[in-house]
C-alpha cells in the first residue's frame, strides 16, 4: 500500500514538472525543471526495481542538463545586450 502511495506522488511530481517545463517563458527555469524531472524518473525507477534504468537516466540527466547549461551560457553571451 505504502509503496502504491509512493508511486503515485512520483508519478503526480512528474506530470507537474513536465507541464511546468514546457510551460515556463524563461530558458534557464526550463533546464532546472528539466533536470528536476529527471531526477523524479530516477526515483521512480529506482521505487519500479529498474537500478539500470535508473542509473542510466541519472547519468543521460546530468550529463545533458550540463550541456543545456552550457548550451544557456553560450546563448546568453552572443546575445545582444538589450537597452531598458
Amino acid at each position: 500500500m505504502m509503496h502504491t502511495i509512493l508511486l503515485a506522488i512520483l508519478f503526480c511530481c512528474l506530470i507537474v514538472l513536465g507541464i511546468c517545463a514546457i510551460s515556463v517563458r524563461n530558458l534557464f527555469e526550463a533546464i532546472i525543471l528539466f533536470g528536476a524531472y529527471s531526477y523524479f524518473a530516477v526515483l521512480s525507477y529506482l521505487a519500479l526495481s529498474a537500478p539500470d534504468v535508473a542509473f542510466t537516466e541519472a547519468v543521460i540527466g546530468v550529463v545533458s542538463t550540463a550541456y543545456f547549461v552550457t548550451a544557456w551560457k553560450e546563448l546568453k553571451k552572443r546575445r545582444p545586450k538589450q537597452h531598458e
